[in-house]
């Protein structure tokens, strides 16, 4: 006897029978089931399975909340009552994407990828953003301590694409040791560094006619790279010989992946950053505001293409020939419109343990570091995201009402504070861009609670 037969008896009456399973498994607090047939279930009688706090369905899975810890006894004790034979996490993960649309399957395979990913760049964003609001405050370094900080708080995002090549490949079912070295040729010593190529302190290699510089802070390029190392690796041990099969396969593997990344996929990149660049200005200068309401609602897009480093250009120009930067303040408000949609989605979760998780992801966001609250819960469900560029929406619209300007660049959110410091109006009118677009993406959220529950 089991301490969870009665669970389970009801449990299988409801989702028609044993023979109805396809495949299950668990989450951090629910039994998610894929059955052969969704029309044999009872949901009336979903919602009375003792021990279960609940039952929804979404994306083709039926799933059971039994809270923390209980959902793995009771996943245990349903594998035992099936036997042998029952199913694995691979093919429940295939199951789950089968029942996905094209949007949902792309944003899934974006946070499998990136989500493993959350926890350095947790830490090293939260040093990086402590960092500059000291260096913002006066605080005078060595140059011994300096490069000592940079050591812990820039790592993890100039070896970035690193880190998501590794990621990128394994999910793709490649060896995740060959998109290591493709990661690191992204962005070896060898290739002038993107961020002072971008600021026009270094100059480009110029190789065949082509600009070739590194890949630091890109994101899609590295899993571009991870899905091709996977691709390419499968694809020649279909004809390699084995004799050579450890030597020829990863030299082909590595070499053409690294000559389509730099040859193939950095010119379009750099297409595409003169088009963000050119699209942004003509953006700006629209009637009505309109151009700063929907920069601000969809910034934070950029930078899930990686392409926002190229944004410095347009402040550096704005600061140069009017010295002043509207860039900024547009900026925090879209960072802060998505930091409520995180901080409310957080709310959300009954398990204390995904709270804490989420919450720990925006953080950085409060030091201008948005990459974890993005990859770790915004992008999770479009609808999260959706209520970020409302609030950033709803903040660029008060900065173009205010005539808000920054008389700086380089810092943002709480940090950017100090660039504000020279007028209490425009203090107070940054604090209440923040707030405003925080509160409209928090409460975004909230209206969608139950959808936005059932997603995540």
């Amino acid at each position: 006897m089991g301490k969870y037969d009665q669970t389970l008896e009801q449990l299988l009456e409801v989702i028609g029978g044993r023979d109805n399973i396809k495949n299950f498994e668990h989450c951090a607090t629910r039994l998610r089931m894929i059955l052969k047939d969704d029309s044999k279930v009872d949901k009336a009688k979903a919602e009375a399975i003792p021990e279960s706090k609940g039952y929804f369905f979404s994306t083709g899975q039926h799933q059971f909340i039994f809270g923390t810890g209980k959902v793995n006894e009771v996943t245990a004790e349903l594998r035992d009552y099936l036997g042998e034979g029952t199913t694995t996490d691979t093919s429940m993960k295939d199951d789950v994407y089968a029942n996905l649309n094209p949007v949902q399957k792309f944003v899934r395979i974006l946070a499998d990828i990136l989500v493993p990913l959350i926890p350095a760049l947790v830490t090293t964003g939260l040093l990086m953003g402590i960092r500059g609001l000291l260096v913002e405050l006066g605080m005078t370094m060595t140059d011994d301590v300096t490069a000592l900080f940079a050591m812990l708080t820039d790592t993890a995002f100039a070896f970035l694409p690193v880190l998501i090549a590794y990621s990128a490949t394994r999910k793709f079912g490649g060896n995740p040791l060959i998109g290591i070295v493709v990661g690191l040729m992204m962005v070896a010593p060898q290739l002038p560094n993107a961020y002072a190529v971008r600021g026009e302190t270094a100059d480009p290699l110029s190789i065949f006619g082509i600009d070739v510089y590194g890949y630091q802070g890109s994101i899609f390029p590295a899993i571009i790279a991870g899905w091709l190392v996977s691709k390419l690796e499968s694809w020649l041990r279909t004809w390699v010989p084995q004799v050579v099969d450890l030597i020829l396969t990863p030299f082909l593997t590595i070499t053409i992946s690294i000559s389509i990344i730099l040859f193939l996929l950095g010119p379009i990149i750099q297409i595409a950053e003169s088009s963000v660049i050119n699209s942004i200005i003509g953006l700006i200068n629209a009637p009505l505001g309109i151009g700063y309401i929907v920069y601000a609602g969809l910034q934070q897009l950029i930078v899930v293409t990686g392409l926002h480093h190229s944004l410095s250009l347009i402040e550096i120009s704005l600061l140069s020939d009017t010295g002043y930067n509207v860039l900024q303040p547009l900026g925090t408000a879209s960072m802060a419109g998505q930091f409520g949609a995180a901080i409310g989605t957080a709310f959300l979760m009954r398990d204390q343990l995904k709270r804490s998780n989420m919450i720990s992801a925006a953080v950085p966001t409060l030091f201008g570091i948005t990459e974890p609250l993005l990859f770790g819960v915004n992008l999770r469900s479009l609808r999260i995201f959706a209520a970020g560029i409302v609030g950033g929406a709803a903040g660029g619209f008060l900065t173009y009402f205010f005539g808000l300007k920054a008389t700086g660049m380089g810092i943002t959110f709480i940090p950017g504070l100090l660039l504000y410091t020279g007028s209490i109006a425009a203090l107070i009118q940054y604090i209440v861009v923040i707030l405003v677009a925080f509160g409209v993406g928090f409460l975004c959220v909230r209206l969608q609670a139950k959808q936005i529950r059932s997603e995540i």
